[in-house]
């Protein structure tokens, strides 16, 4: 192809040529989506509905859950489709804002992660001015400053990659990828895929570093507390936001560290569904597992909603049966007004 403008298509790689197989994939992912749906919403919904948890820590833990879904929406259901039509087509546009929602809310989870390490190093280092530093203004401040930096990003390399033109239209992934797109280049563009991860990199391990730095504090703080029982509540507020910051950071850096095959691989496939997929279904179970807050949280919620349908179910059986009792009398009046 001899510029962008001729194309209008791009054809992604499918997980199997078999018909029976592209509906078995298309029945996991469509459970492994529905969990991950279930899950970040149970999250936000628990933290929206209890008072008691409309703090710094669980503001950034709905935001996170709402990067999560909008991640994981940005690739799962097109793969879906495909895999159940047993089609590979992308239009151009669609490619373009795949790669664009992809990085936005990638960064912004980044970014998320970094200000709730600095919302654990305040609430265990500095207690005392905790709500004076983390007040409202502050966590949307950071809460927005993620947002932004994803957008920024997202625009930069989005742009940088699709001004470029395209020798072929066909995607070694499942959906539209950078390296991949770098791949399928007619310009030489060594040196830009390597900026591009250079620049990512870089900006991963800053909010590594600052992540690091953070927690080599918040650890020494902890060690410092006389009790057991005072060390085991703060390093159980911390070790749910540790393990997730791993979870992201290692299957995020194997990705995009990993050179791009030249052909369809099964391990490009692993790699990208463990970067993609995981991060967002595992997170709100790690913190579930972890917090008693929001396991209390979902068990008020869950009774709250039984007691409710019950409510509702007693007041539409009443209604009937007044309707009944109102029917019998009326029928009972009628037949006693009538001539013997």
């Amino acid at each position: 192809m001899s510029n962008a403008s001729t194309v209008t298509t791009f054809l992604l790689s499918g997980f199997s040529d078999s018909r029976e197989q592209n509906v078995l994939n298309f029945v996991l992912l469509l459970v492994i989506y529905l969990s991950t749906l279930m899950a970040n919403f149970l999250i936000i919904s628990a933290v929206s509905l209890d008072h008691q948890l409309h703090t710094p820590m669980y503001f950034f833990l709905v935001n996170l859950s709402v990067v999560d879904l909008g991640s994981i929406s940005v690739t799962i259901p097109n793969a879906m489709i495909n895999s159940l039509l047993s089609s590979r087509e992308i239009s151009y546009s669609g490619c373009v804002a795949q790669v664009f929602s992809l990085f936005f809310f990638l960064i912004s989870d980044l970014f998320l992660l970094t200000g709730m390490a600095y919302d654990r190093y305040v609430a265990i280092c500095d207690p005392l001015h905790y709500e004076t530093v983390m007040d409202r203004k502050a966590c949307i401040q950071l809460a927005a400053t993620a947002w932004i930096a994803g957008f920024l990003y997202a625009t930069l390399h989005t742009g940088s990659t699709f001004a470029n033109t395209f020798c072929s239209n066909v995607i070694n992934q499942f959906f539209c990828e950078i390296p991949q797109l770098l791949k399928i280049s007619c310009n030489n563009l060594y040196l830009i895929e390597v900026g591009v991860i250079i620049f990512s990199e870089f900006i991963v391990f800053l909010c590594f570093g600052f992540i690091v730095v953070s927690y080599v504090r918040i650890f020494k703080s902890v060690l410092r507390i006389p009790t057991t029982q005072g060390r085991s509540k703060a390093f159980s507020t911390c070790l749910p936001h540790l393990i997730v910051v791993s979870l992201f950071i290692s299957t995020g850096s194997i990705a995009y560290l990993k050179p791009a095959s030249g052909s369809p691989s099964d391990l490009d496939v692993v790699v990208t569904v463990l970067y993609s997929v995981v991060p967002p279904l595992m997170n709100p179970v790690i913190y579930t597992m972890r917090n008693r807050d929001i396991k209390a949280a979902l068990r008020k919620m869950f009774v709250c909603g039984i007691s409710s349908r019950n409510q509702a179910s007693s007041s539409i059986v009443s209604l009937i049966s007044s309707i009944v009792r109102f029917i019998f009398r009326n029928v009972m009046h009628f037949q006693k007004q009538m001539p013997q």
